[in-house]
């Protein structure tokens, strides 16, 4: 069965780049840390050099800026690259990081990142999950954390393409393999699952906030206070609000200094006007 149209007022291709902007710029306004919104402008680059999802490049990318210094990338991811800096093939590093962490590896990095797969109009939306599922799978092997970036992702896009907030969730939903996954995105609208990283809490805790506000100003507010400074759910919040309302034109101040703005803005504006 195909997918309902979206509301026909909010699908035009200026309003589909305003939300599509929005993603990528919401991150960044979220992110306290800096970590999760260079990871995703990594692949961002990665996705407009190949013009499509390439992993081993987007893998490629990661481990080049984590070379050069690249931090807050939480345990997993840091503990994968320095394996493959080390001369590790990725596959055995992220076997290895996961055994050696005793499966602990569901964690919410892959959920941060994922914001530009749903953004690029070169991933056609049938074939997203799985892709976010493998561009997870780069340095989490937990299938929890691939089933949480695939539900991101499809949320992601749902709404870029114009579809009122219960739909899209309905489409997140539907792409979940784990109950665990499902249960999050069920849950949210009774209340934040709390701050922590595992990503079917974060999931959770970062819908619920879009969900109750109106604005990604007052969602991304009563995120980052309810946070604190690991500052999990608030990227999050950043990017689907972003993909729910677009950008606003006080976004911008609400970058921490530490954004990287005109790479930002170059790759949002590429992603962007794959959309027409």
């Amino acid at each position: 069965m195909g997918k309902k149209p979206a509301n026909v007022g909010a699908t035009s291709p200026a309003a589909m780049r305003h939300r599509v902007t929005g993603m990528l710029f919401g991150l960044a306004a979220g992110d306290r840390n800096g970590g999760p919104v260079r990871m995703a402008l990594e692949l961002a680059e990665a996705l407009v050099e190949a013009g499509g999802f390439d992993p081993e490049r987007v893998f490629a990318r990661y481990l080049a800026w984590w070379e050069a210094g690249g931090f807050d990338t939480g345990p997993v991811a840091e503990q994968v690259f320095r394996l493959a800096a080390e001369g590790c093939p990725r596959e055995e590093a992220v076997r290895r990081v996961d055994s050696e962490l005793g499966g602990r590896t569901a964690g919410c990095n892959p959920l941060h990142r994922v914001a530009p797969l749903a953004a690029a109009a070169a991933v056609p939306e049938e074939s997203l999950a799985d892709a976010a599922r493998a561009e997870a799978g780069l340095t989490h092997l937990h299938p929890l954390a691939q089933d949480g970036a695939a539900a991101v992702a499809v949320l992601c896009r749902s709404l870029a393409l114009g579809r009122p907030w219960q739909e899209a969730l309905g489409d997140a939903a539907a792409s979940a393999r784990l109950p665990e996954t499902a249960a999050a995105i069920g849950g949210a609208a009774e209340g934040p699952a709390g701050a922590g990283g595992y990503a079917p809490e974060v999931l959770q805790t970062a819908l619920h906030f879009v969900g109750r506000h109106r604005s990604l100003e007052d969602a991304l507010a009563s995120a980052i206070g309810y946070a604190g400074p690991a500052n999990y759910c608030p990227v999050l919040v950043g990017a689907i609000g972003g993909a729910r309302w677009g950008v606003d034109e006080g976004l911008l101040a609400r970058f921490p200094p530490t954004v990287p703005v005109e790479r930002l803005e170059r790759l949002a504006g590429a992603l962007a006007a794959g959309w027409g």
